[in-house]
């Protein structure tokens, strides 16, 4: 089974950050991938694309999802990984 990485784009104190990842660690119950959470602020690169958009998450590089990160979405999205 190959390794799924997701990534998790965040800064400290966003609320809607903190939503994403306990709907992301609530997936992780069903589907096997690595985490990995990157706080924009630690980039001017990041911070510009970012910026106005965290959270973003990102499944094998590819964005998915951003804002509001839907469980239901999310999960279509880490089964169609899974099979491919």
């Amino acid at each position: 089974m190959k390794q799924i990485l997701v990534t998790l784009y965040t800064r400290k104190r966003c609320p809607l950050c903190d939503k994403a990842k306990n709907t992301l660690l609530e997936l992780k119950g069903n589907w096997r991938f690595s985490l990995k959470e990157i706080d924009i602020e630690e980039s001017d690169e990041l911070t510009e694309r970012y910026g106005l958009m965290i959270p973003v998450v990102h499944i094998d590089g590819e964005e998915v999802g951003f804002g509001y990160v839907d469980k239901f979405d999310i999960s279509k999205r880490l089964q169609e990984k899974s099979e491919s």
